[in-house]
């Protein structure tokens, strides 16, 4: 009996120790539960939510940008899309042989959705083609049984009503590159656009707006079951500029013929740019809708630069514009302004002759007949006398020589020379040679249309050294804020004799019956403008051709023709008003740049001028040309 006792002791005491172990698991387990079920309860609630609830960005609707009067420059239209899924098509390849027999599909839309189809899931949407036509939506929607896969969705594209003659301006917008990303969520959106040209990429902040938010229910797989909320995104703000449509699109029509010119209106009070036009220009739209390599190789290869807004990064010797500067500087040295050269055609220094652009010579000058025939000689011997340091000061009091801050991206500086200049940039010494050439706008001058235009607002002004800009508001970053009320601009250190006689000089250089402008003065006295024209060489003329006679401009190939240029400002009476205008290769400043000047003033003063001026139906550029009695 004794043995038997053992083992029931023996089975009892392992029962009880294998209870004990169960009953521990079972605690061990239950605690665990009550601890992932109970006290973990809201982080797993939380977990499972966010697997199965996503938000999404909705990119906003980018904002407005409008003209003085409210006429829209660039706005969203609606832009139908196809798009295939590939779980529905099944063979992808088959759908899109039947869709390019409804639209034009090319061998990249191929390759592009093919390539698409096998790196996304296959119930995720690929864009086929953008910006469909009504015409082409209708044929794909009638066809729909037969293209599994394929449906039509409804977006948003940039639009530029007026084109090309707003693109250099308003710029464009296209898709966020590499080099673009800055970390906002918004740029990683698909087909998410931003601006890279002109306006639209100065203000892209403020256009572009906040992002949207849409709370959708995933399964498993990421396929998108119901939208649970959506949260729209906050449009962008809307650009007002200081531009009147109706006077750059009049301007373009006026300068379209020329193979590249510009053309920048300025008001002299405040700075506030009234238009401002480069041709050739390009086609802003083709950026949204999306160029092809070759569209786009035509554009960079063009040898007349559709893509360069000339009036900001165009750089031109100024030629005998910049005589204003040199005057300028003159007066200010104390040369008067009765201070009388010999001119007999040329000037010698050593064994050198600079010759004037009058073979004959203009006879005995005085600084009003040399800016009204704008007679080189005279300007050799008061450049010689003042030195190129002190016609350099002059020059960057007016504004030229530097970038002038406007608004817009890709604005050049241009380069006024001086002696330290040249020994930094050159490593040689600064010859009197060089001072002669500057002292007629030659040489290593460089300045923009846009300086000119304002190195004219400056004089014409009183001495004011006024800004261009062109947004009507401030704007900084996403804030948009009222511009404050003008204040009086920083006075210019001129005389005012300096201002005084550089105003009559110019006055008589249009309206004296010898002014090198006269064929094309203003016969209105309340609308007459003054200015300067302008003729720099781009290649330099041989003794031999001296002797046998200059070739004119149409005797010689377009790109060794001499640059065009005028600046002026209107009326006379009352500065309001200036303008500047380069034609390159135009020929002569009086002949080309001078009559497109004549048509861009009275056009502006007819839009601007009051009452009766706004009641006239006639394009004022149109009358303008029209009135053939005006000339010379």
């Amino acid at each position: 009996m004794k043995p038997e006792r053992t083992r029931t002791k023996l089975f009892s005491r392992r029962a009880a120790l294998l209870t004990g172990g169960k009953m521990a698991l079972l605690g061990g387990l239950g605690a665990r539960m009550y601890y992932l079920q109970v006290v973990e309860a809201d982080r797993y609630r939380t977990l499972a939510d966010e697997n199965r609830i996503n938000f999404r960005l909705i990119a906003p609707s980018r904002g407005f940008v409008v003209d003085r009067n409210g006429d829209y420059l660039a706005i969203n239209i609606q832009n139908y899309q196809v798009t295939l899924v590939r779980e529905q098509a099944k063979d992808v390849e088959a759908v899109l042989r039947r869709l390019a027999q409804i639209i034009n599909l090319d061998e990249d839309d191929f390759t592009r959705v093919i390539r698409e189809s096998r790196r996304r899931r296959g119930f995720v949407p690929i864009t086929v083609q953008n910006n469909l036509s009504w015409e082409e939506v209708s044929r794909i929607a009638i066809n729909t049984p037969d293209l599994p896969g394929v449906s039509i969705e409804v977006g948003q594209s940039r639009h530029y009503p007026y084109g090309s003659a707003m693109a250099h301006v308003v710029g464009y917008v296209s898709r966020v590159s590499q080099e673009d990303l800055t970390g906002d969520p918004l740029l990683e959106l698909p087909g998410f656009r931003i601006g890279k040209n002109g306006i639209e990429r100065k203000y892209d902040l403020a256009l572009r707006g906040d992002k949207g938010t849409s709370e959708i229910e995933v399964n498993a797989l990421g396929r998108v079951i119901k939208e649970i909320s959506r949260v729209e995104g906050q449009t962008g703000q809307e650009v007002r500029l200081t531009l009147d449509m109706r006077l750059q699109q009049e301007i373009a029509d006026r300068i379209k013929d020329e193979r590249a010119a510009s053309v920048v209106v300025l008001d002299v009070h405040t700075g506030e740019v009234r238009a401002i036009t480069s041709t050739p220009s390009y086609d802003p739209n083709a950026f949204s809708e999306g160029l092809s390599t070759a569209e786009w190789n035509d554009l960079v290869r063009n040898p007349y630069a559709p893509l360069t807004n000339k009036a900001i990064a165009g750089q031109y010797a100024p030629g005998s514009t910049f005589k204003i500067a040199v005057a300028a500087a003159a007066l200010e040295s104390g040369i008067t302004p009765d201070h009388r050269v010999y001119c007999p055609g040329h000037m010698e220094l050593g064994d050198r002759r600079f010759h004037c652009w009058k073979r004959p010579g203009h006879g005995w000058m005085a600084l009003n007949d040399a800016m009204r025939q704008s007679c080189d000689v005279w300007y050799y011997d008061v450049a010689r006398r003042v030195g190129v340091d002190r016609i350099a000061e002059a020059a960057r009091k007016l504004g030229l020589g530097s970038r002038t801050g406007i608004d817009l991206q890709g604005e050049k500086p241009g380069l006024i020379p001086t002696k330290q200049w040249k020994r930094e940039n050159r490593g040689q010494p600064w010859h009197t040679g060089e001072t002669l050439v500057v002292g007629i706008g030659q040489g290593y001058v460089l300045t923009t249309p846009l300086q000119l235009a304002v190195m004219t607002a400056r004089i014409a002004n009183g001495g004011k050294m006024v800004t261009p800009y062109l947004a009507m508001d401030r704007i900084d970053g996403r804030a948009v804020t009222a511009r404050e009320p003008a204040q009086e601009p920083e006075t210019l250190d001129f005389r005012p004799e300096t201002l005084a006689i550089l105003q009559q000089s110019l006055d008589d250089s249009v309206n004296h019956k010898r002014g090198t402008a006269y064929a094309s003065r203003i016969k209105d006295e309340h609308l007459a403008m003054a200015g300067k024209t302008g003729t720099a060489q781009v290649r330099r003329i041989s003794l031999a051709e001296r002797e046998v006679g200059v070739r004119s401009a149409e005797e010689l190939e377009w790109r060794l023709r001499d640059h065009a240029l005028f600046c002026g400002y209107a009326p006379v009476e009352s500065p309001r008003f200036a303008v500047s205008v380069v034609v390159e290769h135009g020929g002569g400043g009086s002949s080309k740049a001078a009559p497109i000047a004549k048509d861009v003033l009275l056009a502006t003063q007819r839009l601007f001028g009051g009452d009766d001026t706004a009641r006239a139906t006639a394009p004022a550029m149109q009358r303008a040309a029209a009135r053939t009695d005006e000339a010379g």
